[in-house]
């Protein structure tokens, strides 16, 4: 777990375009959202490879929503049981039940269209939301943390030289 932290924070820290980043995070909220396993997910993660993200931001991102998946879950499934029984959208979820290979999508189930409903609807907040993060990032938080004088005497324990010496093993395979 440790070369996904140490590769998302080179890329916040180095000349990566902060709209990668952004849709990075993005894609990982979306794919965190929906249940892993199905072909649904199996195909928004390939074509997630198609467009430019960072894809240690979005393996992070997944990775975190995933750990609080447990406590979300009650309220994906609410979104999804809405949105499955809506009557206006009845005829529509019939004709996709009836075509070849798209019930294997699992579109049906609860959380998968709960998931699916709320990871689009957050995508845009989520990437907007980073849009103005990593700027904020690099030009406030880092130069602030380095002058801190608190920060400065931490880096100074031993522990930290063994760390380095973790992270840079981390990313020599680059």
């Amino acid at each position: 777990m440790i070369k996904p932290i140490v590769k998302l924070l080179n890329a916040l820290n180095g000349n990566l375009k902060k709209t990668q980043i952004a849709a990075g995070f993005s894609w990982g909220i979306l794919l965190g959202l929906i249940p892993a396993g199905n072909v649904f997910w199996i195909v928004l993660f390939a074509v997630s490879f198609f467009f430019k993200n960072h894809h240690w931001s979005k393996l992070f991102a997944m990775a975190v929503v995933k750990v609080f998946l447990g406590a979300l879950n009650p309220a994906i499934d609410a979104a999804g049981w809405e949105i499955l029984h809506a009557a206006a959208l009845q005829p529509l979820f019939i004709s996709l039940y009836n075509m070849p290979f798209v019930p294997l999508t699992k579109f049906n189930n609860t959380l998968v269209a709960g998931g699916l409903c709320l990871g689009i609807g957050l995508w845009l907040p989520v990437f907007l939301l980073f849009m103005l993060f990593v700027p904020l990032y690099r030009d406030k938080l880092i130069p602030g943390l380095r002058k801190n004088k608190i920060y400065q005497k931490i880096l100074k324990f031993p522990l930290f030289p063994v760390l380095g010496n973790i992270i840079k093993a981390a990313t020599a395979g680059k």
